[in-house]
């Protein structure tokens, strides 16, 4: 079971959960069963407000993969290049910058950190 800790001026500290590898749940669902506060507004990966930087803890970095619109949207907005667009799709190196609301959690203990203002991590 991976570890999935949560980072934010929000919050009076980081708080660690543990996720089930596995079970397709994104960093938002982890996040809203635990009561961790990321900002969002339509859970589909169009608008950007839950965006955030997931640094990977432990293991190999495994990606988790971009769909269309959270290509779209992290190009628009300056988070994410063509080349880790590749990266992410040919090496399953997972880009920095993501939306919450698409990244799965995989086997891997990741530090998420956002900063409570809708669209800025």
């Amino acid at each position: 079971m991976p570890n999935v800790t949560f980072s934010s001026p929000l919050l009076h500290k980081d708080v660690t959960v543990y996720a089930v590898a596995g079970d397709t749940k994104t960093i938002l669902a982890v996040a809203e069963a635990n009561k961790i506060p990321i900002p969002f507004e339509c859970k589909d990966g169009n608008c950007g407000s839950c965006l955030v930087e997931v640094i990977t803890l432990t293991g190999k970095t495994m990606g988790s993969m971009l769909t269309d619109k959270e290509k779209d949207l992290l190009k628009s907005l300056g988070k994410i290049t063509a080349e880790d667009i590749r990266r992410a799709e040919v090496e399953d190196i997972a880009p920095r910058w993501r939306s919450a609301c698409q990244y799965i959690v995989r086997d891997q203990d990741i530090l998420v950190k956002f900063s409570g203002a809708p669209g800025s991590a």
